[in-house]
């Protein structure tokens, strides 16, 4: 076994680059996809620009990044346009990171960047949100728009307004309408802080918010091959991060962003449109909507892996179930081109090369289940009258998940502190399971609706909570 190096820009030679672009986000996705796609428009393209990451949270990635220097590895590893792909890439497009909470000065500072272009970001479901409670700017908001609000302020103010200091935003996270969602959170703080008017209009005129897709799976750090490949590349690399090759960015907006991304000339799989919501639907209702039924499903079966799921004689049929007897029929589109995409996303979730953990799938799972499962359970409704089965048992079982512990095995329960109490507080209260379910699904401000209201689904969730129970009363 040889000896291997500690990655950062002075073991490896880098090109050094302006920062053209400010990342929200330092997870496995927004490395395995944007930082990747940027290294190859800088390596293909001529863009010639870094990206300084702004780490959301007080807690985070951000000192293991600035470590290595912003320098990490990307493997891709599966199926693609029908060639099997195995490869390694050194991404050298981050500069680095900045905590805002712990470095504010510095945060303020990366607005006056003459050269910057482009915001990214990846918050997730739960991360574009207005807080009436952050009422200041002199501190860090809590926020993602609430920084973002902030910066674009001390950008105005230090270029004085002007035109051609505007930026392109392009949000990540998996809402219908992430771009419009946005700007509207970032205007509403502009008059919570009681800012100019003429602020807000520099926002309407001069910035440029883009509602986007994106697609690809990213399992994260790949934990049972790390040191083999770590030998292979000859670096240690805590940042090593695994993602399949397929990758699809969908852009709804002006033309003009090809201006400032080279799109064409690096060949990536981006699409500029006036309308992605049929790539929207689909994607979020089938792939990911798939992915985040099963994860309760399969973990409380004692199922850790999609992988796993996928080769589990017992479980794999509940999947198809799932994608083509509930999901596919709860949707308004060409009932074909749904199927061939699902076959499509079976397909990519078979790659043997990836060991995606369900736990990475369960961060945030009641937001992710809100708006990528909620929509084809309650579609089904309304089109036939009546529920579905396993969507249903999986809003039971994702109940039972936050519960924390289930047959004496701690659950991998990962959301937000408020979140994480009410479910706590429900479970833990001296009452009936009826009660129980009833104050669960009557929550509106963790559905988006009173779930409560849709005839049946009290009963039927009570149910399977029930049968849960029960197994575990027997064992």
């Amino acid at each position: 076994m040889t000896s291997l190096q500690n990655l950062n820009r002075t073991t490896v030679e880098t090109t050094t680059r302006p920062i053209k672009v400010i990342q929200f986000g330092e997870g496995n996705f927004m490395r395995g996809f944007c930082d990747w796609m940027i290294d190859c428009m800088n390596e293909r393209a001529g863009f010639n620009g870094n990206i300084q990451i702004v780490q959301p949270l007080p807690q985070g990635m951000g000192d293991l990044l600035n470590s290595q220097d912003g320098l990490f590895h990307l493997l891709l590893q599966g199926f693609y346009q029908g060639k099997s792909v195995n490869e390694s890439r050194l991404i050298t497009s981050v500069h680095g990171c900045i905590n805002p909470h712990e470095d504010f000065e510095g945060f303020r500072n990366l607005a006056k960047n003459p050269d910057l272009q482009l915001i990214l970001s990846n918050t997730t479901e739960a991360g574009i949100v207005f807080d009436s409670m952050d009422r200041v700017f002199y501190k860090t908001p809590k926020t993602f728009p609430g920084k973002l609000a902030l910066l674009l302020w001390e950008r105005y103010n230090h270029f004085n307004a002007a035109q051609d200091k505007g930026v392109h935003i392009l949000p990540c996270e998996l809402i219908d309408k992430n771009g419009e969602v946005l700007k509207n959170c970032v205007l509403r703080y502009a008059d919570l802080w009681r800012l100019p008017r003429a602020f807000s209009d520099w926002i309407h005129e001069h910035n440029t918010f883009y509602n986007t897709l994106v697609d690809r799976i990213v399992p994260g750090f790949p934990k049972e091959t790390a040191q083999e490949i770590q030998q292979e590349i000859g670096f240690t690399d805590s940042l090593l991060v695994k993602a399949e090759p397929f990758h699809l960015w969908v852009i709804e907006g002006p033309k003009s962003i090809q201006d400032i991304l080279p799109i064409e000339q690096s060949g990536l799989q981006i699409k500029v449109v006036d309308d992605l919501t049929p790539y929207r639907t689909r994607k979020v209702r089938i792939l990911n909507g798939a992915h985040t039924a099963m994860v309760p499903l399969a973990y409380l079966e004692g199922l850790r892996t999609v992988r796993e799921c996928m080769e589990d004689v017992k479980f794999y049929p509940v999947l198809e179930k799932i994608i083509f007897d509930e999901i596919i029929p709860s949707m308004d589109m060409p009932i074909n081109e749904l199927k061939d995409f699902a076959k499509d996303v079976l397909d990519r979730f078979r790659n043997p090369f990836i060991h995606h953990e369900l736990a990475s799938i369960a961060l945030n799972a009641v937001s992710k289940f809100k708006v990528r499962v909620l929509p084809s359970l309650v579609g089904y409704y309304h089109k036939n009258q009546q529920l579905t089965a396993t969507l249903v048992k999986s809003l039971a079982a994702l109940i039972l998940f936050y519960k924390g512990d289930y047959q004496d095995i701690k659950l991998p329960v990962n959301d937000s502190p408020e979140i994480i109490a009410f479910f706590s507080s429900v479970w833990n209260e001296p009452s009936e399971l009826s009660e129980k379910v009833d104050k669960i699904l009557s929550n509106e401000s963790l559905w988006g609706e009173n779930l409560g209201a849709i005839k049946g689904l009290k009963l039927a969730v009570e149910q399977e909570l029930l049968n849960y129970l029960s197994e575990v009363e027997a064992n």
